[in-house]
């Protein structure tokens, strides 16, 4: 049996797919794929490993597995480093070191990474503290560029009164979608947060030129 069906069958165990479900069966031949070179399986002996599922926890392994398939470009890893490095499990509580690898992560592709990266860009947590790029790290979040078009025009076109009103609206429809969770909208308020810094930094360096 070769490594891509030693992964496919842990795989099955842990889903339950075609099998009663197995934890301790689906760690085992993750680590067997894993021993025989499957990369992918790191990750998920780092997060078996996490959790203590199939196996007893140890956050120390599940930081060495992880560390192992992000330095081979695996994007989910690369984001559960930076976990484990931002709570301190596993290894030493490193805010910089978290930073660099929900950087990682983002640049891959990965969305939750993506959100992350925008949270330390914007809380100044890991890295200088940097609106413009916590604003441009919550855009990539997959189907954020409609909900944030309105909320957008509204703090840059500073209406006054009516820009009031207008701001209030989107948050009205979010309430009335069920598909909405909470997450997205605390994510949206932090926008709006960051563009009034943004405009607000904006208008200063306006007032700055025409002294």
């Amino acid at each position: 049996m070769n490594k891509i069906t030693q992964y496919k069958l842990a795989l099955l165990y842990e889903k339950g797919e075609g099998t009663e479900k197995n934890l301790e069966k689906a760690f085992y031949w993750y680590r067997i794929a894993v021993g025989n070179g499957h990369e992918i399986g790191q990750n998920k002996l780092g997060y078996f490993y996490e959790k203590g599922e199939g196996t007893k926890k140890d956050s120390e392994k599940a930081f060495y597995w992880y560390r192992k398939a992000a330095e081979n470009g695996d994007k989910v890893a690369q984001f559960n480093l930076g976990r484990l490095c931002g709570k301190g499990e596993g290894t030493e509580n490193n805010l910089e070191a978290a930073f660099c690898c929900y950087r990682n992560s983002a640049r891959n592709g990965y969305d939750v990474a993506q959100n992350n990266l925008g949270r330390l860009y914007r809380n100044g947590e890991g890295t200088v503290k940097n609106l413009k790029k916590a604003f441009y790290w919550y855009r990539k979040r997959p189907k954020m560029d409609m909900m944030l078009h309105k909320i957008i025009l509204v703090v840059y076109t500073d209406m006054g009164k009516e820009r009031k009103r207008i701001l209030k609206s989107p948050f009205i429809g979010i309430k009335k979608q069920p598909k909405m969770d909470m997450e997205t909208h605390n994510l949206i308020l932090d926008v709006v947060i960051i563009l009034e810094g943004v405009l607000k930094s904006i208008k200063q360096k306006h007032l700055s030129y025409t002294k």
